[in-house]
């Protein structure tokens, strides 16, 4: 059992990571992962979280993998050129956040869509739909500590939830599944830096 010290170390020091080596990950790992996430604590225990797995193995689905991970590149470029050129945005800027995107979400060894289950509330309300919601991030922080733990780099990013009938059309999700975020996985390739926070001050208040 680790001493408290060494936990709150192992909790500063997760970092995120956007580049990654090509080393596959085994489904044993991504599986301990989202068990460990959906230890989360939620509102009422009604655990809304539903995890979406594209991993590149040398398994049986890897060509339905590819497939979806494609379909889901696509999806998201698209929502993402329309919503860039709305704002007016240069065209060359447009395409150059759009091949971002589409690498990045090739080269990531595990894409992990965090969605939403719209069924698990207690009342269709704003207050009960906000606690569904953060419900879902506290799965999402857990997945990325269990795989810093791991030994896996992650990285956190909300792009499907600009374009979330475009992301449940492309990996062809229940009606009741809300995408809310996508980690990405992998074995690190960079060095991660080193965040930037806010002063203690700035973030605490004591009564």
């Amino acid at each position: 059992m680790p001493s408290a010290d060494e936990l709150l170390d192992f909790l500063r020091t997760r970092r995120s990571v956007r580049r990654f080596k090509p080393d596959p990950v085994a489904d044993e790992a991504v599986s301990r992962v989202i068990a460990a996430a959906t230890h989360a604590p939620s509102a009422h225990n009604l655990q809304p979280w539903r995890f979406v797995v594209i991993n590149k193995t040398l398994s049986a689905r890897s060509a339905q993998s590819a497939d979806k991970r494609t379909k889901l590149a696509q999806a998201l470029a698209a929502a993402l050129r329309a919503d860039m050129a709305a704002e007016g945005a240069p065209a060359s800027e447009i395409e150059t956040r759009a091949a971002r995107s589409a690498r990045r979400i090739d080269e990531a060894p595990v894409l992990i869509l965090l969605c939403r289950d719209v069924t698990a509330v207690r009342a269709d309300t704003p207050e009960e739909r906000v606690m569904s919601i953060q419900s879902v991030a506290n799965a999402a922080t857990y997945l990325l500590l269990a795989a810093h733990a791991e030994g896996l780099g992650g990285n956190w990013v909300c792009w499907p939830l600009y374009a979330q009938e475009e992301t449940r059309s492309a990996l062809e999700l229940p009606e009741t599944w809300e995408p809310q975020a996508m980690i990405f996985l992998g074995w690190a390739d960079e060095e991660a830096k080193e965040k930037e926070l806010k002063s203690f001050e700035e973030v605490i208040m004591r009564l």
